[in-house]
């Protein structure tokens, strides 16, 4: 009888996580790390460098590397890097997003470039450079992070949505060119995550954070907000070996919310 850790058994390999120090993506590398990958945190924010350093107080392997995923330059660089250091990736998850709550006559230029580079061009960028490595390896798992808003409307979240529309798309079109690589390509889209990503949306919105926290768990079967392990569960799923015959799906992590 197998147990959970031998089913999720992710020991020698490498996984790479954007927007990793903090959230869903800092869930994530500690779920990851603690089935034995040896996780490379990405984020512009160096406070992923403690929770690295975090993770491997706790027994895992970690190391933060800055990169603006964004930026080609620093993608490649960053991509470089790893392979130099561990000869492989088995594991992207491209989970780096901002959100920025407004119409499309209220936001302003430079926010929609903000949200839409960050969210889907970053996507774009890393796996450009992280695939190849991944073939050389025999093959991979790439997860991106989309959003229940990527599958439906919301309210004053033009670029968010559009941004999320694409990486669910992108995300179908991605597996079929890269299965021949063995590399399967799949999409989570969570629901209201309790973040600090949700928090800063309440702000934005001019909306209590409590009273805004407490009306998005609402009219969910489940009716509670989602955590970042719950999202974190979901990768890893799809970064295990329990996924294989897995490529080109969309996954809701969104506790009933688009049902």
């Amino acid at each position: 009888m197998t147990n959970n850790q031998e089913v999720f058994d992710l020991k020698d390999k490498v996984s790479v996580i954007t927007g990793a120090s903090s959230g869903i993506g800092l869930a994530t590398a500690e779920r990851l790390a603690e089935f034995g990958s040896h996780v490379l945190m990405l984020d512009i924010n160096e406070l992923g460098k403690k929770m690295a350093a975090n993770i491997v107080e706790k027994g895992g392997k970690a190391s933060f590397k800055k990169c603006n995923v964004t930026s080609s330059e620093d993608c490649k660089r960053v991509t470089s890097e790893i392979e130099s250091e561990f000869g492989r990736i088995d594991v992207l998850f491209n989970n780096a997003g901002v959100i920025r709550r407004r119409n499309v006559v209220e936001l302003e230029e430079e926010d929609w470039d903000q949200v839409v580079n960050v969210s889907l061009k970053g996507v774009y960028l890393l796996s450009k450079y992280v695939i190849p490595v991944m073939e050389k390896g025999g093959g991979g798992s790439i997860i991106n992070t989309g959003s229940g808003w990527g599958l439906k409307g919301g309210d004053n979240a033009a670029a968010y949505c559009a941004a999320k529309a694409g990486v669910v798309n992108l995300t179908r079109a991605m597996a079929i060119d890269h299965g021949v690589q063995n590399i399967r390509v799949n999409c989570v889209c969570p629901g209201d995550t309790e973040t600090a990503l949700l928090k800063d949306e309440a702000r934005q919105l001019n909306l209590d954070e409590k009273s805004f926290l407490t009306s998005s768990a609402k009219g969910r079967p489940l009716e509670r907000l989602g955590t970042p392990n719950d999202i974190a569960n979901a990768v890893l799923f799809l970064s295990s070996g329990l996924s294989s015959w897995i490529t080109g799906t969309v996954l809701p992590v969104d506790g009933g919310g688009l049902a």
